[in-house]
């Protein structure tokens, strides 16, 4: 059984949008190292592996998994919780999202709480109001969207999330790719 570590890596970083440098710094390692893991001319040692896979958000054992094993259904116990300020609740609810294309974060705002105001990146973003009316500011424009409704944009502009009521907002927001 062949395990090819160096390809499944190059494959990890590739997917996840890293240069071999961001890879390297990420896990406390050379560019170096990574080009000659990535190119079968190292070994590598567990705890470096390890290292290495962590920065994916991935367990040793996911790596070693087989593709049909791949975790999708992800339990409320999973979620990381994010200290961020202004925000009561910030949850990323599926582990390692930010190196996928989109992470989908739960946001819980009391009242006249807000979000830190986000400079503009490439990507898009997305929101579901489940609970409340939230406030959303796009550079100088605001706009309400109340439970049960969605907001969809390009991340061009300065945004923000914003509770103006006097009830608690939950949203469901889903940045691609992901800022955090």
């Amino acid at each position: 059984m062949q395990l090819n570590i160096g390809q499944k890596i190059r494959a990890l970083r590739l997917a996840s949008d890293l240069t071999q440098e961001e890879l390297a710094i990420r896990a406390g390692v050379t560019k170096g190292f990574i080009s000659q893991l990535e190119n079968d001319q190292t070994s590598i040692q567990i705890d470096t592996l390890a290292d290495l896979v962590e920065a994916f958000g991935l367990t040793l054992s996911d790596f070693f998994s087989d593709s049909d094993d791949i975790k999708v259904v992800y339990s409320p116990e999973e979620r990381l919780y994010v200290e961020s300020e202004g925000v009561s609740k910030f949850e990323l609810l599926v582990p390692g999202s930010t190196n996928n294309l989109m992470d989908p974060i739960l946001v819980e705002l009391q009242p006249g709480e807000r979000t830190e105001p986000h400079e503009p990146h490439p990507g898009e973003e997305f929101g579901y109001v489940l609970k409340g009316t939230a406030t959303l500011k796009l550079d100088k424009k605001t706009i309400k969207v109340p439970e049960g409704h969605c907001f969809y944009y390009a991340s061009d502009k300065t945004h923000q999330l914003l509770n103006k009521d006097n009830t608690v907002v939950n949203i469901l927001w889903v940045m691609s790719p992901p800022q955090m």
